[in-house]
């Protein structure tokens, strides 16, 4: 008899991402939301790598943008990634959104991700 999980987190992270699989051509983008900060990366699933990262951590220690508002972090943090993914050579990616709603800061890292030029 298979246990089904009352967590919502976990029945909505498994709802969403268990179809979602990233290649080379196409990977997976996985984002993570911390009280603080946002991290998110570009992951290649078939060969079980990360090819990049970035994260609002970054942009308080370079000091590129003042600190302002998560949802506007975020956005710059998306940017900043389409920027590292287009210099790797990715095009088109896959967004996994997670066990995370879209809305506030997921969102505005997937519109900064296709300001900055890819393709989710």
């Amino acid at each position: 008899m298979k246990k089904i999980s009352k967590d919502p987190k976990k029945r909505r992270k498994k709802r969403v991402s268990g179809n979602i699989f990233g290649t080379k051509e196409k990977p997976r983008i996985s984002p993570f939301l911390s009280n603080r900060f946002t991290y998110i990366q570009i992951i290649d699933d078939v060969q079980r790598k990360t090819l990049t990262s970035y994260s609002s951590l970054k942009l308080a220690r370079s000091n590129k943008h003042s600190k302002g508002k998560k949802v506007d972090e975020a956005k710059i943090v998306g940017l900043e990634l389409a920027k590292q993914a287009r210099k790797l050579g990715v095009t088109k990616a896959i967004f996994d959104r997670g066990l995370y709603a879209y809305k506030g800061r997921v969102r505005a890292l997937a519109e900064g991700l296709r300001e900055g030029g890819l393709k989710i």
